[in-house]
């Protein structure tokens, strides 16, 4: 029989007095495009780097937050991946239009496992492919370069979508 070492993952934290913990400057860059929709948007592709990445629109004179995710992979690599469920009807459409003026509108609200859901979205294929076409054209990804170590990562992604659920309780209802 072979028995399994089981090693414990350390973090930076461990073990630290608090006045002893280091703070992280974020150095975010963009905006870029999502994954191959730069010719619609007219924007730069995404650094080919892991990390932290912000999902967001125009808005005003600067954008708001849609999401924040989170990759230890090359971030296009995951970015596409979401493009599949947004095709797929998992993930909400919204209406990029109302987006833009802070409005949350929803054209589908994904996450529909249901048959009849699906049925819906069978239906409705041909609006729903195109208003996910355009919402991912309509993105502005903001990509940070940060550690690979999860927990930190996870703990950027909490701390920046805490933010907007505060700020903008009506606008960043889930999926």
């Amino acid at each position: 029989m072979i028995k399994k070492k089981r090693t414990k993952q350390t973090s930076i934290y461990e073990n630290t007095p608090i006045e002893d913990k280091i703070a992280i400057d974020i150095e975010w860059k963009g905006p870029y495009a999502w994954p191959k929709f730069e010719t619609e948007s007219n924007l730069p592709a995404i650094p080919k780097h892991p990390g932290v990445y912000l999902q967001t629109s125009a808005y005003e004179n600067g954008y708001i937050i849609y999401a924040a995710g989170i990759t230890r992979r090359p971030i296009p690599q995951r970015l596409r991946e979401h493009t599949g469920k947004y095709l797929n009807g998992d993930y909400t459409i919204l209406d990029m239009d109302a987006m833009k003026h802070g409005v949350r509108k929803e054209i589908w609200h994904g996450w529909g496992w249901a048959p009849e859901k699906r049925r819906e979205y069978e239906r409705r294929k041909s609006e729903l492919l195109e208003a996910a076409k355009k919402q991912l054209s309509k993105f502005c990804i903001f990509v940070a370069d940060v550690s690979t170590e999860p927990r930190i990562l996870e703990r950027i992604e909490g701390a920046i979508m805490l933010y907007p659920l505060r700020e903008y309780p009506s606008f960043m209802r889930y999926p």
